[in-house]
């Protein structure tokens, strides 16, 4: 079984867009209006899983309460270092031992991503 999506209810469609391409590297694969909506759906690659961002005026936005999503990196310091270049008040980069490094960031509605390598 393959995970096709991830909906995220957003505020501001215009400003997530900007942050998940600046701090993941996703990209816009489609776009579009549905009755009150709007929606885009972002992704690294044909076939990937897909982060749908979902803007519905006066719609509730999930503000991050108790989970992170996490994305692999192979340039952590430099996107540490775009992230506190931005103004997003980064966390300190962690060591925990098992051979990988990460650190966190909170998108625009307060979902805390993070950004991990891994050994290869």
């Amino acid at each position: 079984m393959h995970m096709k999506h991830v909906t995220l209810r957003v505020k501001n469609l215009e400003q997530s867009i900007k942050f998940y391409e600046m701090i993941t590297g996703l990209t816009v694969h489609r776009r579009f209006n549905a009755d009150l909506a709007e929606i885009a759906f972002m992704t690294n690659g044909e076939g990937e899983t897909e982060m749908e961002l979902l803007q519905v005026p006066q719609g509730q936005t999930f503000e991050g309460k108790g989970m992170f999503i996490c994305f692999k990196t192979d340039k952590l310091d430099e996107m540490h270092q775009i992230a506190k270049n931005r103004g997003l008040n980064p966390s300190p980069i962690q060591y925990p031992g098992d051979e990988t490094n990460y650190f966190y960031v909170y998108d625009p509605d307060g979902v805390s991503i993070q950004l991990r390598t891994f050994p290869n």
